[in-house]
């Protein structure tokens, strides 16, 4: 019961913390809903650093993992909301914001887990 408290005490701050990056960032208006990719890519920065300090260190046990990286990070990140944008994109024909967003999301978000991990290893 503890661990399922911890994910959720986790990915509430998460997700208060994505809406908050979403309203203040989201605009689809100007095209690229930056507030999302914010939060996908420094989502992906933080569980890089959260994990590798985890094994690193040490000092991280399973309810700090759960807390941190399964809860803040699972509701800080969104994937459904990225696909749903991109949903968007397809069904009004707009492939010139669609296929960088997705390629941008990617390659940042994938590059920042490796970032976060590679930061820890020079601590």
């Amino acid at each position: 019961m503890k661990q399922l408290l911890l994910v959720f005490f986790g990915g509430g701050l998460g997700s208060v913390a994505r809406y908050w990056i979403g309203l203040k960032l989201n605009n689809f208006e100007s095209g690229i809903p930056f507030g999302t990719l914010l939060a996908n890519v420094l989502g992906s920065l933080f569980i890089g650093i959260i994990l590798a300090y985890s094994t690193k260190v040490g000092m991280l046990n399973e309810n700090h993992s759960l807390l941190l990286a399964t809860g803040f990070c699972g509701g800080f990140t969104t994937f459904s909301t990225f696909a749903y944008e991109n949903h968007l994109f397809i069904k009004s024909g707009d492939y010139f914001t669609m296929i960088p967003y997705l390629a941008v999301s990617f390659i940042f978000g994938i590059g920042a887990v490796f970032l976060g991990m590679y930061l820890v290893k020079l601590i």
